[in-house]
């Protein structure tokens, strides 16, 4: 995974112009650790792989070889992985590996919760059902 999660890093840079230094000061990672990060030879934080997947607007699976489709991609700005809950981004990226009707099953559990919350009087923002 290290390699071509390096080489998607790697190939995003350049597609962009950017050398090793300038991605150095958009993303705030050493140029050391982004070098050893581009040739596999470290691997990547869940915090750095999110860096990553905001600033070349990619998904997370794309950029650790889960997706081959850039075109497909949705960007995790855009998706559920706003909140900087870490064990809610885990949740939501294993929920993807659920099948169609277990997917469902946890779309409607929330949107239970949800309802629940609203009952006792607590304002949801964003709310999409409203």
């Amino acid at each position: 995974m290290t390699n071509k999660l390096g080489q998607r890093i790697k190939e995003l840079r350049e597609k962009n112009n950017w050398s090793l230094r300038e991605l150095e000061t958009r993303i705030n990672i050493n140029y050391s650790v982004l070098s050893r990060i581009e040739s596999g030879k470290r691997p990547v934080t869940d915090t750095e792989l999110l860096k990553f997947s905001e600033l070349f607007d990619v998904s997370t699976d794309y950029l650790i070889g889960r997706s081959n489709s850039l075109e497909t991609q949705v960007s995790e700005k855009r998706t559920a992985y706003e909140f900087n809950d870490s064990d809610l981004q885990i949740a939501f990226r294993d929920a993807i590996d659920l099948s169609e009707e277990s997917q469902k099953q946890t779309i409607d559990f929330i949107k239970y919760l949800k309802e629940k919350e609203k009952a006792k009087g607590r304002k949801i923002p964003n709310s999409s059902d409203e």
